[in-house]
């Protein structure tokens, strides 16, 4: 048997995708005027960050910590308060992490009840429970509230993936084909859900400030099965991939501070995407007979507009294949994790081309891929 018959063989089928976004928003004009009096007190340096909330992509983003969606800047939001010193660094982690333990349940129960509903599944079918996140910790976590307030059965076999960054729900979503490629009777629920607002950075570090810019909050859950379908419509991961960047360690992190998880993002990175990531992807999609120039459709994260750009080129993507991850990042920002997901939601809803490739970056650096026929 070759390895393109057992890659057909063994799939992952997605049965529903749901998506949730707190309640309020805000334009990106407003963020930009709110955080420069908050955070920063050197005027050529506030200009400076409102030029780069501009470039960033990003029209709107969603946060728990807003109290409103009405444009303005009063009473937007009262976590974050004026830098009181060059040495005021914003909230505690602590502080941070009581709104993560507090707002991330409401958000995964949103979106997996959505996914349940659009696959046609009741709770107590569920048989593996994945969870991601890097944006908290908190034990006992969502993972134990989904299965309270849901009503999974008491004996799902939970399994969670933390702090792996932006390509974090492809890891999940690994887990989740190694679990139905096991059993096809196995139907696994995967939830990532991530609140990247409650990490705001004070003060001038242009990378931070960059995180800053691009960052939302929002969750995504999908429900799959190995179970053979016999629409055609029925979308399936094949395969997965997985390559790190050589030399490329420092060049995207993210670390517990003493005030919040702290992101950095080097300017080197679009370069290091257009130098590997071309070679490597004609290598990985080959072994299941494909070349690039065969992918239909894509669903790449946005970590920013130039890595956006990067991967277009390195890829020869067209405009009109890379305008669903524009759209989600100029829509919603970039949501770490379940982005992704809310992007392979509407590319399902648009009946979009197949074969179709998920795309994520993340510390290390290392770049995860999905296919999906």
């Amino acid at each position: 048997m070759s390895y393109r018959q057992i890659e057909t063989i063994m799939s992952f089928t997605i049965l529903g995708i749901g998506t949730a976004s707190p309640d309020h928003f805000i334009e990106q004009s407003d963020a930009a005027e709110i955080v420069k009096d908050l955070c920063l007190d050197d005027e050529k340096q506030k200009r400076q960050m409102v030029m780069l909330y501009r470039r960033s992509g990003v029209s709107t983003r969603h946060s728990v910590l807003l109290e409103s969606s009405e444009p303005g800047l009063e009473n937007r939001q009262s976590f974050y308060s004026q830098l009181s010193g060059s040495d005021d660094a914003g909230p505690t982690t602590v502080e941070r992490m009581e709104l993560y333990e507090q707002h991330t349940p409401r958000l995964a129960l949103k979106a997996a009840n959505k996914a349940l509903m659009q696959a046609n599944k009741s709770p107590q079918e569920i048989t593996h429970l994945v969870t991601v996140s890097c944006s908290g910790f908190n034990a006992p976590g969502f993972d134990i509230e989904l299965i309270r307030e849901l009503g999974l059965p008491e004996e799902v076999a939970r399994t969670h993936v933390g702090f792996m960054g932006c390509h974090g729900a492809l890891n999940g979503l690994r887990v989740a084909k190694a679990f139905t490629d096991a059993n096809p009777e196995a139907c696994v629920l995967v939830c990532a859900v991530e609140l990247c607002s409650i990490h705001h950075q004070y003060g001038w570090n242009p990378q931070q400030i960059v995180a800053n810019s691009l960052f939302a909050d929002g969750a995504a859950a999908l429900v799959g099965s190995g179970a053979p379908q016999a629409e055609d419509s029925a979308w399936q991961i094949a395969s997965q991939g997985s390559r790190m960047i050589p030399e490329s360690r420092e060049m995207m992190s993210w670390r517990i501070g003493n005030n919040g998880f702290q992101m950095s993002l080097s300017p080197e990175v679009p370069g290091l995407i257009e130098q590997y990531l071309p070679e490597w992807m004609e290598s990985w999609l080959g072994r299941s007979g494909l070349k690039t120039d065969d992918i239909e459709s894509w669903a790449v994260h946005p970590g920013g507009p130039r890595i956006l750009q990067s991967t277009a080129t390195a890829l020869n993507i067209s405009d009109e294949q890379m305008a669903p991850s524009r759209q989600v990042l100029a829509e919603l920002g970039n949501m770490s994790s379940p982005t992704v997901l809310f992007i392979l939601e509407r590319l399902r809803q648009a009946d979009a081309g197949r074969p179709c490739v998920m795309l994520g970056f993340g510390p290390g650096l290392v770049v995860e891929a999905a296919l999906l026929r």
